[in-house]
C-alpha cells in the first residue's frame, strides 16, 4: 500500500518536475514590462531577463535608478519612468510600450512596484496612511495592468503580479497586508478571465527579503513618527515601554530577511518564461514552512501563533 503510495508521488513529482522545465520558443523576440526597477526585486529581475535575451521594458520611478540599471546591462534594455500612482505617468508609458512592441503585442506585464510605509498599529495610523500603501501596491497595480491589458492580449503572454506572504496571513496593521490580499483577489478574478485568451497570470508570494521594503531602519523611524503624533489615549494605552520593545522588534527584521533575492526572482523568470507556469509561486523558506502553513489553520490556531510572536501591550484584558 505505502510503496504504490510513495511510486504515485513520485511519478508525479517527476511529471510536473518534466513539464515546468518546458520553455516556451523565441524568448529574444519577446518584450516584457517591468514596474519598480530602481531597485530590488524589478532591478535584479531586469538584469536577468536581458542576460538571458529577452527585450526588457523597464520602469523606474527615477531617472537616476533608471540611469544605474542601464549601465549594468545591454542595449535591448530600454527604461522609462512611471509613476504608478499618476494616470498621466501610466497613460504615457504605455504609449512609450504600445511603440515599441507594436503588433507583436506585450509577452510580459510584471507589477513590481511597492511601498510598504508607512507601517504600523492601526490606531497608530490615518486613513491617509492607508490610502499612501493602497494607491502604489494595489490602485497602482490595478491600473497599470488596465491599461497594458489590450497589449498582453495580443501577445497571449502572461501577468506577473508581485503579492507577498502578507497576502496570506496579516501580520501587521496598516495598508501593506491589505494592499497583498488585495493584489491575491486582483489576481485571482484576472486568471479566470484572461484564461478564456490564452492569457496565463500568476502570483508571487515573497517571504521576508532584503530590500528597501524591509528595511528595519525605516521602519523603525516611521513607527517612531507614528506614535509621537499619536492622540494622548493611544499614547496611554501603548505607552513608551510598549513602544521600546516594538522597535526592539522591528530591528530584527534586518536578521530575518533573506538576503537571496535571486529566489524571487527566478520565480517570476519561470512565470515568464515556462511553458506551464504555476499559479501562485512561494519564495523563501519561511514562506514555505512557515506563512504558508499558518494560512491553512483554523483562525484560532493561527491566532495563537501570532499573538505567541507579537508584543503586547500591558494594559490589555
Amino acid at each position: 500500500m505505502w510503496l504504490y503510495l510513495v511510486a504515485l508521488v513520485g511519478l508525479w513529482t517527476l511529471l510536473r518536475l518534466i513539464r515546468e522545465r518546458q520553455v516556451v520558443s523565441h524568448l529574444q523576440d519577446k518584450h516584457v514590462f517591468i514596474t519598480g526597477c530602481d531597485s530590488g526585486f524589478g532591478n535584479l529581475l531586469a538584469r536577468q531577463l536581458d542576460r538571458r535575451g529577452m527585450r526588457v521594458l523597464a520602469a523606474c520611478l527615477t531617472e537616476k535608478g533608471a540611469e544605474e540599471l542601464r549601465n549594468k546591462t545591454s542595449d535591448r534594455l530600454e527604461t522609462v519612468i512611471l509613476d504608478v500612482t499618476k494616470t498621466e505617468s501610466i497613460v504615457a508609458a504605455t504609449q512609450w510600450v504600445k511603440e515599441r512592441v507594436g503588433n507583436r503585442g506585450l509577452w510580459g506585464l510584471v507589477n513590481n512596484a511597492g511601498i510598504s510605509i508607512p507601517s504600523g498599529l492601526n490606531e497608530w495610523l490615518n486613513k491617509e496612511d492607508f490610502a499612501t500603501i493602497l494607491n502604489v501596491n494595489l490602485l497602482g497595480l490595478i491600473e497599470v495592468t488596465l491599461s497594458m491589458l489590450s497589449l498582453v492580449r495580443k501577445a497571449r503572454g502572461r501577468v506577473v503580479n508581485v503579492s507577498s506572504i502578507m497576502g496570506r496571513v496579516s501580520f501587521s496593521g496598516g495598508g501593506y497586508c491589505i494592499s497583498k490580499y488585495g493584489v491575491e483577489a486582483f489576481s485571482d478574478s484576472l486568471r479566470r478571465e484572461l484564461s478564456y485568451f490564452g492569457v496565463k497570470v500568476a502570483i508571487i508570494e515573497p517571504g521576508f527579503f532584503q530590500t528597501a521594503i524591509s528595511s528595519s531602519e525605516r521602519h523603525s523611524s516611521i513607527s517612531q513618527m507614528l506614535w509621537d503624533r499619536a492622540s494622548s489615549e493611544v499614547k496611554e494605552i501603548y505607552d513608551e515601554k510598549f513602544l521600546s520593545s516594538y522597535l526592539t522588534g522591528l530591528k530584527l527584521l534586518d536578521k530575518l530577511c533573506n538576503k537571496d533575492l535571486s529566489l524571487v526572482t527566478d520565480c517570476m523568470e519561470h512565470a515568464l518564461t515556462s511553458r506551464h507556469p504555476r499559479t501562485r509561486y512561494s519564495a523563501g523558506w519561511d514562506a514555505k514552512l512557515f506563512f504558508i502553513p499558518v494560512s491553512y489553520l483554523p483562525t484560532c490556531l493561527a491566532d495563537v501563533i501570532l499573538f505567541w510572536t507579537s508584543t503586547k501591550p500591558e494594559k490589555a484584558l
